[in-house]
């Protein structure tokens, strides 16, 4: 399938507001040692193996300093690069490209890091078993960072609470229980996909007799996991959640469970080192 990134009014406000923050009344470090005629030539450069991601938002920062600037891609996002590489190469004026500098690169390193991870846990699922993200994003960032988890290869969850139904602990206690809850959401889901999260064996039988559809095994161990997906014997489908480590994905690959969540992906990512080179034009 091919990699849809987001489009620019998902990134440019977002951008602007950045700069803003960071430039304030105004860059005068840059100011006061650049001429105002200077031009440069940026180039940003992989210090580390890396999956790239949001390189369009990290050029929308010089951009819009810039109108003119110039890119030459040479890796684009889903790529997966190696410590040395080059990037991109981003040319124009020497002011605008070391004032957006920082910007560019907070969301070039941060959405990379995304992707890296992802792509360090698909690549434990070895095919088994599809590697989901959560809505655990940075507010104002989530079509970014799950766009990230796509370009590292995972899979997105829901991207709102209108994409579907995911009861979970809370819901359970409003509802009455877990067949309350089940029975309720089914009857008001409109067709939209209904996920019950359960803590227990007992419990997934519960929601399996109440009609549930999709269950979250939440923090099962493997052994129960593994139990669980036997009681289930295919009246639902299987998701593990919870104490979901990179360590963990090999066993947990092989218990027959369809989805692993990983809130990790987006949550603690460590942003990767990426440099940004500027010289004279």
């Amino acid at each position: 399938m091919a990699l849809v990134p987001p489009g620019r009014e998902a990134y440019a406000e977002l951008v602007r507001a950045a700069l803003a923050e960071d430039i304030g009344r105004g860059d005068l470090t840059t100011a006061g040692t650049v001429g105002p005629t200077l031009a440069g030539r940026g180039t940003l450069l992989a210090k580390a193996n890396l999956v790239v991601a949001g390189l369009d938002a990290a050029i929308e920062a010089f951009r819009q300093l810039d109108p003119d600037v110039l890119v030459e891609v040479r890796w684009g996002d889903g790529a997966h690069v190696q410590a040395g590489e080059v990037i991109a190469i981003v040319r124009g004026r020497a002011r605008a490209l070391l004032t957006a500098e920082r910007t560019a690169l907070n969301l070039l390193q941060r959405l990379s890091g995304i992707a890296t991870l992802t792509s360090r846990f698909v690549t434990a699922a070895a095919g088994r078993i599809t590697v989901l993200d959560t809505r655990k994003t940075t507010p104002g960032w989530r079509s970014l960072e799950k766009y990230a988890v796509r370009c590292g290869g995972g899979t997105n969850h829901r991207a709102r609470l209108d994409d579907g139904i995911l009861i979970k602990d809370n819901h359970k206690r409003m509802a009455g229980g877990v067949v309350a809850a089940v029975r309720a959401a089914l009857a008001e889901a409109g067709g939209a996909p209904v996920e019950v999260e359960v803590e227990t064996l007992e419990e997934l039988d519960l929601a399996l007799a109440a009609g549930a559809p999709r269950v979250l095994l939440d923090n099962f161990t493997t052994y129960d996991i593994r139990q669980a997906i036997t009681r289930v014997a295919g009246r639902a489908t299987v998701e593990i959640s919870g104490g979901v480590t990179l360590d963990r994905m090999p066993e947990l690959a092989t218990t027959g469970a369809d989805f692993v969540s990983v809130g990790a992906l987006t949550h603690s990512a460590p942003a990767v080192d990426i440099s940004f080179e500027l010289e004279a034009a």
